[in-house]
């Protein structure tokens, strides 16, 4: 299975009208990143059919200019990492890839895509350092992905890093980290209210409207107006 082989697979589902992607999608700004023509269905489709493709050439495709190609390769990343016969060893080899062409990963979809069980899973039972030090990253997607990647420890009800992590992100500059700090909290307020309801306390008067809007999404209606009053007495 060839990097060559999978963007062969991947034109045959080439439509004029996915030209559009890059535009309506693609939030980075690297000047060179442009649309394939293909569907995302048919990019999970394809990743899927080439799963058990080497490392080596999952990170030619990384190389890529075209959105699609990339996305189908950090596809291939999740599917390998999710696996439930992947080695240990394996695992740390797409935790490194990841880290390490994250500079091919920037765009809030490639993050999600992957983050939750490529770097999220593979800390599960260690050290989270790395986590903190991408939260203090120049680069959104990397401050991205530090908090989607708790993701994985809020499913085991780990919620500690989440809203750690959040407070550091708190003030973020970037819309699209705002969202995700918002999303996050919030799924860990599920698991721990109380944490939820502390945090909001503390920063709803002072957080950017995204993020208070995502992260107040599932309370009751009492809380969600107790809040929005709370904000308004800034």
């Amino acid at each position: 299975m060839t990097a060559k082989e999978f963007i062969e697979t991947l034109a045959l589902f080439k439509n004029e009208k996915e030209l559009s992607k890059v535009d309506k999608f693609f939030k980075g700004n690297d000047g060179v990143t442009k649309s394939f023509g293909v569907k995302f269905g048919d990019v999970f489709t394809t990743a899927k059919e080439f799963s058990e493709m080497p490392l080596g050439e999952i990170n030619k495709l990384l190389d890529s200019d075209f959105y699609e190609v990339r996305m189908g390769a950090v596809s291939i990343m999740d599917f390998q990492a999710g696996h439930k016969k992947t080695s240990e060893d394996h695992k740390k080899a797409l935790f490194d890839l990841y880290l390490n062409r994250h500079d091919r990963l920037n765009n809030w979809d490639f993050v999600d895509r992957a983050a939750r069980n490529i770097i999220g899973e593979y800390l599960i039972d260690k050290p989270r350092d790395i986590l903190y030090k991408l939260a203090y990253s120049d680069s959104p997607w990397e401050r991205r992905t530090a908090i989607v990647s708790t993701h994985a420890f809020i499913r085991k009800n780990d919620v500690k890093d989440t809203f750690a992590i959040a407070e550091i992100l708190i003030h973020d500059p970037n819309e699209l980290v705002n969202k995700a700090v918002g999303s996050w909290i919030r799924e860990a307020g599920k698991k721990d209210k109380e944490k939820l309801h502390d945090f909001l306390t503390t920063y709803a008067k002072t957080m950017p409207a995204a993020t208070f809007s995502y992260a107040i999404e599932k309370l009751d209606a009492e809380s969600k107006l107790y809040y929005k009053q709370l904000r308004k007495t800034k």
